[in-house]
């Protein structure tokens, strides 16, 4: 019995699979809000000890980096570590992967109705793969393709490459540059290209003067525990959407689009890029309509190899739970 879960600084997803039933069919599965708990293995006990399963070996794609067994939540105060939840739940078989690599397990057997594509391009057999995800954070990933004897397969490979810098190609993203610089030490791709960050894209179009706020969106966003969900559904009402929230969204996804195409010229994904993470499906009608690619595909002398890359949504929420039970039921004995 495999204990597989998705670790995020908003939810943590867990569930039980089996061999038999494979990784889209788990036996039992819970979501919980993560901040409402002190650490993951208090999720783990309460999870085990309402569904009463016997638990051989365990896997969890987290969202920080891993290292040497122990991963430091990005968003949570959190310290994760495989040897605490191997005492926990009294096995010796634990695996932490950061998210992104969990998310790129599930990319090579995920079917056509887990994406929306983007770009159908020219995919290259055997060519890399970048797996890029805006969410809480912003989590990046690749996989490259590997024969070993007989076998071959995609094998994925963990990324910080949210974390580096922000590069604005624009006069309005170098303002919006200058105005995080204001209030953070560093502005990293990150700071613009999640979940936060459309709050601050947001923050900093209406401190410009690009948008007025009307009465009801401020009263709104004043009760939101979230903003963003706020922003993100004002920007795609049929009626009248405030022009703030609708240059809001189309600013992050061009910001998206460019850091997306960096990533993939560094992989040289020929086989693919694929978006993972919360916000994409929920702004897909934007992304569908243009400044997510052009932004993509903007890249001076590479331009057009960018423009045969394929590019997908993933739209299957369960995407990394999925990846992250895959590595446990195939690879860890």
């Amino acid at each position: 019995m495999l204990l597989a879960g998705d670790i995020g600084g908003t939810k943590t997803i867990i569930a039980f699979f089996s061999p038999g039933a494979g990784v889209r069919a788990p036996l039992r599965e819970e979501t919980f809000p993560s901040a409402d708990y002190p650490g993951l293995e208090a999720i783990l006990r309460a999870f085990v000890e309402k569904h009463s399963l016997k638990v051989e070996r365990a896997v969890f794609g987290v969202a920080g980096p891993v290292v040497e067994g122990t991963a430091r939540i990005t968003n949570l105060p959190w310290v994760v570590e495989e040897r605490a939840i191997g005492e926990t739940l009294k096995i010796s078989s634990v695996r932490l992967l950061n998210d992104l690599e969990a998310l790129a397990f599930a990319v090579p057997i995920l079917e056509d109705a887990d994406l929306r594509t983007l770009n159908r391009g020219n995919p290259v057999p055997g060519g890399a793969i970048a797996v890029i995800a805006p969410g809480t954070g912003l989590g990046e990933a690749f996989l490259t393709f590997e024969r070993q004897g007989s076998e071959a397969r995609y094998r994925p490979h963990p990324s910080e490459g949210g974390h580096a810098d922000f590069a604005p190609v624009s006069p309005l993203e170098m303002d919006l540059l200058a105005h995080l610089r204001k209030r953070f030490s560093h502005v990293s791709c990150e700071r613009v290209c999640s979940g936060p960050g459309i709050f601050e894209i947001y923050s900093f179009l209406k401190e410009s003067g690009l948008g007025e706020e009307p009465g009801w969106l401020a009263d709104e966003l004043g009760r939101a525990a979230d903003p963003t969900p706020v922003i993100v559904d004002a920007a795609l009402r049929k009626d009248r959407p405030p022009v703030l929230c609708v240059k809001t969204i189309e600013l992050f996804a061009s910001t998206l689009g460019a850091e997306a195409g960096n990533f993939a010229l560094k992989v040289l994904a020929t086989k693919g890029v694929y978006l993972g993470g919360g916000i994409p499906p929920a702004i897909l009608p934007v992304l569908e309509e243009g400044p997510f690619m052009q932004a993509f595909r903007d890249k001076g002398r590479m331009s057009e190899l960018v423009s045969r890359m394929p590019v997908h949504v993933i739209v299957n929420k369960r995407a990394a739970l999925i990846g992250a039970a895959y590595h446990g039921l195939t690879e860890i004995a």
